[in-house]
């Protein structure tokens, strides 16, 4: 057990397969594998993932599938609790080729670009490729591999996808393959090293929860591609690579991305990706997928980041909890095009608010307003409520109430909180559903006894009209 004042198990989470938790039939999304040499299945997408459904076709478990890693199932199997479905080398990640044919070096200069090591418990030696940036007669080095379609190295194949097999290596990458030898699709030419295996108890667990819930970017966020299109090198700023994304749509401006260069970059020049791929691995920013991915992804991405920390310490709770919690942190949404309603562009409104006043002007025959959905963290969307009941209960009483007096607000006690605090019934339950048909009965019924009224004010005035001509012509 950890003693610091959070608490939690500890756990080493270096796994290296994961295995079917459920019986179920598997489906594959974004399935995008070969067969390799060894007559394994590999995985050739950076956006894959197993699901597991049950008889009635529900998702029981989703794992997301690195790029590399073996299957040992594919779409439509049958698989029984504990049956193995994928496994990887968590250590290293590899570079795998997408095409037949024959390994060729460029730029492999030894003592340059490239160095033989030889591991001292074993004895056995690795080509590693060093900083060639450093020494001046390498400044102008791009070491490479590229795969050839005969031996005598004349014709670079060409990809499925377009642009020629050719995968640039990043410093401390480990060849595995010799000049010369002969590849299948899916076999692996390189290995980047990655990070050792880390301890991930709760005690990370409940600050990457408070991370969550105040919508807070992480440290090492992930960069998230926000087009498709095609990975191409652009020339270095000072210590950052220049990663641009040229679109397939041609109507589209590239993108470019600064990474830094010693950070771990897994894609090659001429990859295609698609839009919400990560470029760079990490916890993304939950305002990038809502910008990028849209308000569903986001919210599923929430509620299973969430669930992930309880997972590891075996504590269930049932997905609508978190989901109460996203849905006030989604409530607001901001202006970007007005249209007749009396906002400006990039105000801050209620959802519910803004589908009210643009059904009132759907039906006027007026343009409506549009917006996007923005995340706010747990603790700014509390104190952004309507009611400023609520908000002086939670945090900067004083400021709330203060602001409130100033603007002269009035709260209508909508919620729970406000009503609870004045000691009035809450607007929940059974109760609450029956009192809210009874206030529309009442107002349905007040305006059904307007409408008579004024049509026995409109008969009873033409029935005096009818008499007071009727007089006029006897007299």
């Amino acid at each position: 057990m950890r003693t610091f004042h959070l608490g939690g198990t500890a756990q080493v989470v270096d796994s290296s397969y994961f295995e079917a938790s459920y019986e179920g039939t598997i489906e594959i999304r974004n399935r995008n594998v070969v067969r390799n040499s060894e007559g394994h299945l590999v995985v050739m997408g950076r956006n894959m993932a197993i699901i597991i459904k049950d008889e009635a076709g529900k998702e029981r478990v989703v794992h997301r599938i690195s790029y590399g890693a073996r299957i040992f199932v594919d779409d439509g199997d049958v698989v029984k609790c504990g049956q193995r479905i994928a496994e990887w080398d968590p250590y290293t990640r590899p570079v795998l080729t997408e095409v037949d044919g024959y390994i060729g070096f460029e730029d492999m200069v030894d003592g340059l670009s490239v160095t033989e090591t030889a591991d001292e418990s074993t004895g056995i030696t690795k080509r590693l490729v060093i900083d060639w940036r450093a020494n001046p007669r390498g400044a102008e080095l791009k070491p490479a591999i590229i795969i050839y379609t005969d031996k005598k190295n004349e014709a670079i194949a060409k990809l499925h996808k377009g642009g020629e097999a050719r995968y640039m290596m990043s410093v401390e990458t480990i060849l595995s393959v010799e000049p010369g030898s002969y590849v299948k699709a899916g076999d692996v030419i390189a290995r980047l090293p990655m990070e050792s295996a880390k301890t991930k108890d709760i005690t990370g667990g409940l600050p990457r929860v408070a991370e969550l819930f105040e919508a807070r970017r992480p440290k090492d966020h992930a960069i998230i591609a926000e087009i498709s299109g095609t990975i191409r090198f652009g020339r270095g700023y000072k210590n950052k690579r220049r990663i641009i994304i040229e679109p397939h749509d041609e109507f589209l401006e590239p993108i470019e991305y600064l990474i830094p260069k010693g950070k771990l970059f897994h894609l090659q020049e001429g990859d295609q990706i698609e839009k919400g791929d990560y470029i760079l691995d990490g916890n993304p920013a939950p305002h990038d997928i809502l910008a990028i991915k849209g308000v569903e992804a986001l919210a599923s991405y929430l509620v299973n980041e969430i669930q992930e920390v309880y997972r590891l310490q075996g504590v269930l709770i049932n997905d609508k909890h978190i989901e109460v919690i996203v849905r006030q942190m989604l409530q607001k949404v901001e202006i970007t095009e007005p249209g007749d309603s009396g906002y400006i562009s990039g105000d801050h409104v209620d959802r519910i608010e803004l589908d009210e006043i643009n059904d009132n002007l759907i039906t006027e025959g007026k343009k409506p307003a549009a917006g996007n959905p923005i995340l706010l963290g747990i603790t700014k969307a509390s104190l952004q409520t309507p009611s400023f009941i609520s908000a002086a209960s939670f945090q900067e009483t004083t400021r709330v109430l203060t602001e409130a007096a100033v603007s002269g607000k009035i709260d209508t006690l909508q919620g729970l909180k406000e009503n609870v605090i004045v000691g009035r019934l809450i607007p929940a339950g059974t109760g609450g559903a029956i009192a809210q048909i009874r206030r529309i009965a009442t107002v349905r019924d007040d305006l059904i006894m307007n409408e008579r009224r004024k049509s026995s004010d409109g008969e009873a005035a033409k029935a005096m009209l009818t008499n007071m001509t009727a007089s006029n012509v006897v007299e």
